[in-house]
């Protein structure tokens, strides 16, 4: 029965992602806040003018780099169709390198045969067979490399159409978290003690009171610890790929600081990023290769040392836990699904703890190699 209802959870999370979606990063986010809000509280200023403030005040640097970065990154999504293209056009010079020197085997010459005659078109001479056969192969080999090339540039268009149809549902999204996170903030608090006192199914009243507070501390020490390390070291990549010459180097810095949130799936995809970038700049040489593996050994640093020293241990989870639960919610809720795996995963387990309940589930997230 238990695993029946976790089956109908994972689905109707999957079905209902557009609706979920805005209302769980609002959730997240109001955790995060709110106990800066409550600081603010007690320094006379009302919950309103504090929310609105600490949005503005986080909206503002993130709007002025998206201004910064919105040139650079239309300017590498048109290029990907040419990057493909030219990637294709290698790849095909390659393979009729390699056709050319194949060594051809001599094949047996057919009997002579007497000349058969042509009747109203109805036979053909067999020389004329022997002038058109070697053309069909050439000519077929040409067709496939156009197939495959008019095939990538399709491929191509179609992900910029479906990405440039999804921008009003994002965007549309993003708007209702914003102000779920402004509504949370000013009235959720309130609603909450409200619930506590209203409802007789809460028994321990305090208990809940200080659990909620506790998750906001913990959760809002945890992201924000995370933030911190990943912001160094995007700018950290970011002055690397510079000295290196490397184009867009705030982009690059930007982009790998992000995925970063995504432990182990992230830092790959900035890899395999920063290698396309290395080509589209440097070509087909090793030293394309360079600026990944820049960006490699920086990552490397950061995970192994950086974060298990600063976050300790209270806050550590298995590495296979963490994968499991990223295809999970990169299944149901694609990328967004992946960047809000971590902090779910942190705070069902802090509030497991604080519970004191599946105590066995716990230590088992917590369990290290």
């Amino acid at each position: 029965m238990q695993w029946l209802l976790a089956l109908a959870l994972l689905y109707t999370l999957y079905f209902a992602k557009s609706l979920l979606m805005p209302i769980v990063v609002g959730l997240l986010f109001a955790l995060l806040l709110s106990p800066l809000v409550s600081v603010l509280k007690r320094l006379y200023i009302p919950r309103t003018m504090s929310a609105i403030l600490i949005l503005c005040l986080i909206g503002g640097p993130f709007g002025v780099v998206v201004s910064q970065l919105a040139e650079p990154a239309q300017r590498w999504a048109k290029a990907i169709p040419e990057l493909s293209e030219k990637l294709t056009q290698q790849v095909s010079s390659l393979t009729g390198d390699l056709e050319s020197e194949q060594i051809t085997v001599p094949q047996p010459q057919p009997k002579a045969e007497p000349r058969k005659f042509r009747f109203f078109g109805w036979f053909r001479d067999d020389e004329e067979e022997d002038q058109q056969a070697p053309s069909r192969p050439v000519q077929a080999a040409k067709d496939d490399d156009n197939a495959v090339s008019d095939r990538i540039k399709q491929g191509s268009l179609e992900a910029m159409v479906s990405a440039l149809s999804a921008a009003p549902v994002m965007i549309a999204q993003l708007m209702t978290s914003i102000i779920l996170i402004l509504f949370l903030l000013v009235f959720g608090p309130r609603l909450f003690a409200a619930f506590v006192n209203i409802f007789p199914q809460v028994h321990d009243k305090r208990r809940s009171i200080l659990l909620v507070r506790t998750i906001q501390v913990e959760l809002s020490r945890y992201i924000l610890t995370v933030s911190i390390i990943n912001t160094c070291l995007g700018l950290t990549t970011a002055a690397a790929l510079w000295l290196l010459g490397v184009e867009d180097a705030l982009l690059w810095g930007v982009l790998v600081g992000m995925l970063n949130f995504a432990p182990y799936v992230g830092p790959l995809i900035g890899t395999v990023i920063l290698c396309l970038a290395g080509v589209v700049q440097y070509g087909t040489v090793a030293f394309a290769m360079v600026p990944a593996l820049v960006y490699f050994g920086i990552n490397m640093l950061e995970a192994q040392f950086v974060t298990p020293l600063v976050l300790g241990r209270n806050m550590r989870l298995n590495p296979l836990v963490i994968m499991l639960w990223l295809i999970i919610w990169g299944w149901m809720w694609g990328v967004v699904g992946v960047l809000l795996a971590v902090p779910i995963l942190v705070c069902l387990k802090l509030a497991a703890a604080q519970l004191g309940v599946m105590t066995n589930w716990v230590r088992l997230i917590e369990t290290r190699a």
